[in-house]
């Protein structure tokens, strides 16, 4: 009986040490879906903390199991830190003036911002009452309470003739409140690229856009990369430890991930909604272009004059041009109405002509998982002359984030819409219908 009292502490020390070590490898192995989520929860701590000038990030969190795990801490002088019960997988997220918020280990280093002049305001008039009708709808006015919340709508601005003719915000926003944009930062990409294709600095049918492409990826153009036929590896999803969450949330060089995807189609074939293939793009114009962070804002937003205007970079200073622009919704309807005119402001051409007209055309691609995508921009008339939304006019074009972000340009009626929000619940964001409620009214 002696002999055997003294083998139990011997088993039990076995037995949690194999439970030691089990939880240790299963917290390794989920270790790289857990950075995701930390590193999606610290940028938001630190971007609408730092750049929207808000005190309620958590609002901005997805419906996730892991979110009431997520353990905040915010230094208020430009690092944000979240971890899994406050010291599991945490990131970090460093702000930097005008180039917002950039999930990394340490704190990386840019050059001074740019600086970008406002342009003169839009003029405003009067209410129209059907106009206000319509934002009426586009709130949820006509829902209960908790409807109207997964709604979500934040902001309204319509933009006539050059006149801001109705324009609403939610509670806790106003028209000084950047918003994040998400893929519709994609669209304002296209704008970059038309700049530097002005300029002589990029054309569309440039090819071999990275020196480690010795194979099939060597015929990847850049229109490629705008039009989202690139043939790369890709998923979309926005789920832990996938490829998009993986390269926007721990993945210091971004387009460096998203280039190390094997070709899944050939170049031209295959049409894939990506992220990374934008972001791709953004390296390939500053390896034309450099001006690291500041491209987008000494190439677009200064002569825009959209002074709101934050372009957040990676690590390394390349911006994330599919995800992570902010501003304010009037500039945003100014980069809508800069694209209504071709590019051109005060008589001045900034874009190609008709860089436009082509980058609203979708072109026929074998097989595609984005109806409607042309160069970046979503546009309404399919090459078979149907409408994606047979609602609005067939000239309509639009831009379109994650979250329920969209501008909508309508060149017909001289007319932009922008509608931004939190709506990952909502069935029917209004959008459309705002759009067409303003048009009838």
């Amino acid at each position: 009986m002696q002999r055997k009292r003294r083998i139990w502490p011997i088993v039990l020390s076995i037995v949690v040490g194999v439970l030691v070590l089990a939880s240790v490898a299963g917290y390794w192995y989920l270790r790289p879906l857990l950075r995701t989520g930390t590193g999606y929860a610290a940028h938001n701590l630190c971007a609408v903390t730092e750049i929207a000038d808000r005190t309620d990030a958590q609002d901005d969190l997805p419906p996730n199991p892991l979110v009431p795990y997520l353990t905040p801490w915010n230094d208020r002088e430009g690092q944000s830190r979240v971890s899994v019960v406050g010291v599991l997988a945490g990131q970090n997220a460093w702000y930097a003036p005008g180039f917002g918020c950039t999930v990394a280990k340490d704190r990386p280093t840019f050059p001074d911002a740019v600086d970008v002049a406002p342009a003169e305001d839009f003029p405003t008039a009067e209410a129209d009452p059907a106009i206000e009708q319509a934002i009426d709808r586009a709130f949820g006015a006509d829902l209960d309470d908790a409807a109207r919340a997964a709604l979500g709508t934040r902001a309204v601005v319509v933009l006539r003739d050059g006149v801001v003719v109705g324009e609403r915000y939610a509670e806790g926003f106003s028209a000084d409140t950047r918003q994040l944009g998400w893929s519709m930062t994609k669209s304002v990409t296209n704008l970059l690229t038309g700049r530097l294709v002005q300029q002589g600095k990029v054309a569309l049918d440039d090819a071999g856009l990275r020196p480690e492409w010795t194979d099939e990826r060597a015929e990847i153009t850049v229109d490629d990369l705008l039009r989202m036929t690139s043939g790369l590896e890709w998923d979309e999803t926005y789920d832990l430890g996938t490829p998009i969450t993986q390269m926007l949330y721990d993945e210091p060089d971004m387009a460096g991930f998203v280039a190390s995807k094997p070709a899944a189609h050939a170049p031209g074939t295959f049409q894939q909604y990506s992220s990374g293939s934008t972001t791709l793009l953004c390296s390939v114009l500053n390896a034309k272009a450099g001006k690291g962070a500041n491209l987008p804002r000494e190439e677009l937003f200064e002569p825009l004059g959209v002074a709101s205007a934050v372009l957040e970079p990676d690590a390394t200073g390349t911006p994330v041009c599919g995800s992570y622009l902010w501003a304010t919704p009037r500039d945003w309807a100014r980069i809508g109405d800069f694209a209504m005119n071709d590019g051109v402001i005060d008589g001045e051409r900034l874009l190609p002509e008709g860089w436009m007209e082509r980058s609203t055309t979708v072109e026929d691609v074998a097989e595609s998982d984005a109806r409607g995508m042309a160069a970046s921009w979503w546009a309404n008339e399919l090459p078979d002359g149907s409408l994606v939304e047979p609602s609005l006019p067939a000239d309509a074009f639009w831009a379109n984030g994650h979250d329920g972000q969209r501008l909508f340009v309508v060149p017909s009626q001289d007319l932009i819409v922008v509608r931004m929000g939190f709506s990952p619940e909502a069935d029917d964001l209004r959008a459309v219908q705002l759009v067409a409620d303003v048009i009838a009214g």
